[in-house]
């Protein structure tokens, strides 16, 4: 099975060649030779491009501009570790604690998000993470408004041998959800994972619904959801911060989950909502298999991003 680094080096190649180029060490064209001041610029296009937005951009390039000032043998992987140890710092704290379950029977995730995001895949493959760590699971399909979204969480459900508690078209979410709750507890299952249905952050009937979800959940656990995890797609860059902020201001969201980033040129999005937001980032989507569904480690990132060797 291919790393995590070995996958977002892999996608970073493909979709990203022109920051790829700059600071990876394999056919970087940086890579052992001396900068000079338009690879400087070249650096800091790349930089800007990638999305990690303007604050974290420039405060990599000051640090590189600051040590080429000094040292004018400065190559090109020692900008790329001076950019890792920046992202670092930035990232600090965006890794959730190992253990984040707390015991909870069921323990209930809530997965949050627009259509396109990939909740419903991210849903399966979640699922299937926990019965390979031997954590009973039920899925909830809460995503009713979506005329496929059954038979998609189905097809993954079947595929991958987990359990669902399902309604049918049109049917209240919040019902699914509490069945699904009552499900997980008669069967002595471990963790409850519940998909929402897609909806824009600026609808607040939408947003309304998903507070009924909580209301409901909490008729029989007063802490639950006990996790509200947004899932983004990585590829929609900067515009995914307003997103998430939106969605914290209705939610309260308490995780991360970046998805696409195998084929994304916007892979340092993550960087920006991180710094903006603070919550943590809990997996990141880096392909279509079941185990794509990755737990997100900052230096496998920077290293990925950077072209470095883990």
């Amino acid at each position: 099975m291919r790393s995590f680094l070995q996958k977002f080096n892999e996608g970073l190649k493909r979709t990203t060649p022109t920051f790829y180029k700059a600071f990876g060490k394999v056919g970087g064209v940086f890579s052992g030779k001396k900068l000079d001041d338009d690879a400087i610029d070249e650096l800091e296009e790349a930089l800007y491009g990638a999305d990690f937005g303007v604050e974290t951009a420039t405060e990599i390039m000051d640090e590189i501009q600051a040590a080429y000032k000094k040292d004018k043998s400065l190559r090109g992987q020692d900008a790329a570790a001076i950019g890792a140890s920046v992202l670092r710092r930035v990232l600090d704290g965006a890794e959730p604690p190992e253990n984040f379950l707390s015991g909870a029977q069921p323990e209930v995730i809530c997965l949050i998000g627009v259509n396109g995001s990939g909740k419903t895949t991210t849903t399966a493959k979640l699922g299937w993470r926990f019965t390979e760590n031997d954590q009973g699971v039920v899925i909830g399909a809460c995503d009713t408004f979506r005329a496929a979204a059954n038979e998609q969480i189905k097809s993954w459900a079947d595929r991958l041998g987990l359990d669902l508690i399902a309604s049918h078209h049109g049917a209240d979410s919040a019902a699914v959800a509490f069945d699904a709750w009552q499900a997980a507890k008669n069967r002595d299952r471990q963790v409850l994972i519940l998909d929402t249905a897609g909806r824009l952050h600026t609808k607040g009937n939408l947003m309304e619904e998903l507070k009924k979800i909580r209301r409901v959940l909490q008729k029989n656990d007063e802490t639950a959801p006990h996790h509200a995890w947004l899932v983004l797609d990585g590829s929609i860059g900067s515009n995914s911060i307003e997103q998430a902020r939106k969605f914290h201001e209705a939610f309260g969201l308490t995780g991360l989950v970046i998805t696409k980033l195998d084929g994304t040129s916007r892979g340092g999005a993550l960087v920006g909502i991180y710094r903006e937001l603070k919550i943590p980032i809990y997996f990141v989507g880096l392909g279509e298999q079941k185990e794509d569904l990755q737990p997100f480690s900052v230096d496998n990132y920077v290293n990925a991003i950077f072209g470095l060797e883990s």
